[in-house]
């Protein structure tokens, strides 16, 4: 591909905010009260899925009789309480991106599988809500990571190519997501090591968001 790189679109979880594993982390509060087995391991297969998908996945582990709405808003509000009003961490690394991404005029989105209103809010608390030219968030289509849906539609509100973007991915399904939606991903694994699946699909793997600003100053000066 050309070393003018057109876009750059995020997810959210995981490679913004460092909140995956206070998401378990919580998960684990309400599955110790009401005695819910093999939490964690649920909350790795839902990483990366919107409210509709993980809903599904959550009801096919655990039954259909399985009060899920009500443990989910349970364990949201312990995580809001938590680290809402721009407490929630951000990963090393995000402010100085972001900040080198806009000098260099290029354009930045953001796909997340979260809700579109607790996006924009959880971008707002943390300062960073504006330098983003496109917030796709998993409300806004219709399939979920790991189809390509939430890529091309921010490609397609950014007015890029897919093959002329990079987006920046932790999870399998985020990864997947990109592949399929034709897009040079980079992975920066949070709390699950890449497998050769990953290490196929994707463009390169780093360890974290200061790499990736390396990785885009090397491109760029080429």
């Amino acid at each position: 591909m050309s070393n003018n790189i057109n876009a750059v679109i995020f997810d959210m979880d995981g490679v913004i905010f460092d909140s995956e594993k206070l998401v378990i982390e919580c998960w684990k509060v309400v599955a110790d009260k009401y005695n819910i087995p093999d939490i964690e391991d649920a909350c790795y297969e839902c990483f990366g899925l919107n409210r509709v998908v993980t809903r599904q996945k959550m009801l096919e582990r655990y039954g259909e009789k399985f009060p899920y709405d009500e443990y989910k808003k349970e364990m949201s509000d312990l995580f809001h309480s938590r680290y809402g009003g721009g407490k929630l961490p951000k990963k090393k690394g995000i402010d100085e991106l972001l900040c080198y991404l806009k000098s260099k005029s290029i354009k930045i989105g953001l796909a997340s599988s979260t809700r579109s209103e607790v996006v924009n809010a959880e971008l707002k608390d943390a300062g960073i809500l504006e330098y983003f030219d496109v917030v796709i968030g998993g409300d806004m289509v219709v399939n979920s990571k790991p189809e390509p849906d939430i890529y091309l539609k921010a490609c397609e509100c950014l007015d890029v190519k897919p093959e002329e973007s990079y987006g920046i991915e932790d999870s399998f399904n985020g990864v997947r997501a990109l592949y399929r939606a034709g897009i040079n991903g980079i992975m920066v694994p949070d709390l699950l090591e890449p497998n050769d699946e990953m290490k196929e699909i994707t463009k390169i793997i780093l360890p974290s968001l200061v790499e990736v600003k390396d990785y885009f100053i090397k491109i760029l000066k080429n």
